[in-house]
């Protein structure tokens, strides 16, 4: 049960890292609302990946 929660937690991170991609592609095009949303979104990233660290789901037993 573990390692499909370790699995779980790697895909979703994962793919929301793969959604940085395109914005990085067209940063000069999207302004400054682009980049307060790249911003929004990497904060609620780092939160989500923090309360998983703190639940200790990141940990190897």
């Amino acid at each position: 049960m573990r390692y499909y929660i370790i699995a779980m937690l790697f895909v979703i991170f994962d793919i929301e890292i793969v959604f940085m991609f395109p914005w990085a592609v067209a940063f000069k095009s999207l302004g400054l609302v682009g980049l307060v949303e790249m911003v929004l979104f990497i904060v609620i990233l780092v939160v989500g990946f923090w309360y998983a660290w703190k639940k200790g789901a990141l940990e190897w037993d």
